[in-house]
């Protein structure tokens, strides 16, 4: 199908090439008519006045045909109900992969992306430093017009304990309208889109002003050094785009409506902080002030009761600006009150009872989370060592912020320090460029809601790609935000998502990229 958007100016176009010709005619005339019988040369040219007028407006329509249809927008339309049933045929079939990770099995999965995409005739790579957890990257050429527009997902996901699960985790069922399975919205919903907008492009041979590469990446939870880092550093180049549509976003339902879309523009970036407290190891019948378990349980609580300071960076700001504005008023109030320091500490309060994602938005935020002491109830240990979740705003401090630790733990016999290297690089999508205007008339197009920049509280691949100064967007399709609550969000024991939302997801992706990507 073929849509036609009128250029505004072509009816007026056409009558002043009329009035041109009609001009000139008549001056041609009547100069031809000196020296002769002017009665008899204008009686002669009535009829062919009236023959040269039909003639000659069929000539000017059929060249304002040619020389208009520059002026239409010409947009060809994928077979929606076709590519829904392929759409569910390969979002099942990669859901019924076992790609867990640990260990890593993607190579199926890989091999099977391969196969589609190279039946549609479109080039494609595999590359990887381990041949069974590899890499797949497609591209698509365009005019070179403008820098390239990379869409991605990975294909791993994360490990299951089959017992829990209502149906099988990689049988991909059909239930009720919904298709349960591991990665259902983590990643293979993103992996499933992207893989039909490709298929699509190709098959409408669309015209493009930039490349449109596609990478299904491997490692994502928790081995990136096999995906996103090895791409990075061993083939930046093949993936070097201005912009990139990725995970990390999605749009809210309650109660069956949809209320907003989150597209994240930021994310706080992971590390570990390591407490070890030592102490004189005893009997446990006789307790001792050095018990090392005590000193560490101290340092814990500390950090427990510590929150560090409040601070906003263009995305949160935003944020809690937008949402305010489809909020029922005291909770606006609370949104509002965040963007002013001397109001902040008492909606901080409430979102660290009520809404705690909230409150970690706000600041870098700590959470115990491993304790490790002892090994006979009998024996006090001489040793005792805890792991902090420690998940920074972008442009924390991180040497100033592990000194303000070792203050407010207070006690020199426990060491404080980070753990394993972290490798997540900084930074921040802006909020003013042509991929958020997509993305934001797509979401208004699609869902009818308003879009709301995020910074997630999580990590995602996205971190390396800003870092090197792609303007990376993470979205996502509509899912019931109760279901995490209920079990049935990412990685939890009953993953699943609508069909219908799936396909709509598809076609949200399909407008963005054609907005961006297309030539105009």
């Amino acid at each position: 199908m073929v849509r036609f958007t009128r250029h505004p100016s072509s009816g007026r176009l056409i009558n002043l090439l009329l009035q041109t010709a009609w001009l000139q005619w008549c001056k041609k005339s009547l100069q031809n008519s000196v020296g002769n019988n002017l009665s008899l040369h204008l009686s002669l040219s009535i009829g062919q006045l009236f023959a040269w007028r039909t003639n000659m407006r069929r000539t000017v329509v059929t060249f304002l045909f040619l020389f208009v249809s520059s002026s239409f927008a010409q947009v060809r339309e994928p077979n929606w109900s076709e590519v829904e049933v392929e759409t569910l045929e390969h979002f099942r079939a990669l859901l019924q992969f076992d790609t867990s990770d640990p260990p890593g099995r993607e190579l199926p999965a890989a091999d099977y992306l391969r196969a589609v995409l190279e039946a549609a005739g479109i080039p494609v790579e595999t590359l990887y430093n381990d041949p069974e957890r590899p890499n797949i990257l497609a591209r698509l050429e365009g005019s070179g017009d403008k820098e390239p527009l990379l869409i991605m997902a990975h294909t791993d996901v994360v490990n299951v304990d089959p017992e829990k699960w209502i149906f099988p985790p990689f049988s991909a069922t059909i239930d009720d309208g919904y298709v349960y399975g591991r990665g259902a919205v983590d990643d293979k919903d993103n992996l499933a889109s992207a893989l039909m907008v490709m298929l699509e492009l190709k098959r409408l041979n669309i015209p493009l002003e930039r490349d449109v590469i596609f990478l299904a990446e491997s490692g994502e939870e928790g081995a990136t050094q096999y995906g996103i880092e090895f791409m990075v550093n061993e083939h930046f180049a093949k993936i070097d785009a201005e912009f990139c549509l990725a995970e990390g976003g999605s749009v809210a339902r309650v109660n069956r409506e949809v209320q907003y879309a989150g597209i994240q523009t930021v994310e706080k970036i992971p590390y570990r902080v390591e407490l070890v407290a030592t102490g004189v190891a005893g009997h446990g019948s006789v307790p001792l002030q050095t018990n090392s378990v005590v000193r560490l349980a101290k340092a814990i609580a500390a950090i427990a009761d510590w929150r560090s300071p409040i601070r906003l960076n263009e995305t949160t700001a935003a944020y809690f600006e937008r949402l305010a504005s489809i909020s029922p008023v005291d909770a606006a109030e609370r949104y509002l009150s965040v963007l002013d320091p001397g109001r902040a500490v008492e909606s901080d309060e409430y979102f660290l009872a009520n809404e705690p994602r909230h409150a970690s938005m706000l600041r870098s935020s700590l959470s115990p989370n491993i304790f490790d002491a002892g090994y006979r109830i009998n024996v006090i240990p001489s040793e005792a060592r805890a792991s902090v979740d420690f998940r920074a705003l972008p442009d924390e401090d991180i040497p100033q912020f592990l000194e303000e630790i070792r203050r407010i733990v207070g006690d020199t016999v426990v060491e404080v320090s980070l753990g394993r290297r972290n490798t997540r690089p900084r930074g921040q999508a802006s909020l003013n460029t042509e991929a958020f205007a997509a993305i934001e008339a797509g979401i208004n197009k699609h869902y009818g809601v308003i879009t709301l920049p995020t910074m997630s509280t999580g990590a995602t691949d996205m971190a390396y790609l800003r870092n090197r100064g792609i303007q990376c967007y993470g979205i996502g399709p509509a899912i019931d935000r109760e279901d995490a609550a209920l079990g049935f969000g990412a990685h939890s024991d009953q993953e699943r998502i609508l069909i219908s939302e799936l396909h709509r997801f598809v076609r949200f992706n399909w407008d963005v990229v054609i907005d961006l990507a297309a030539q105009q």
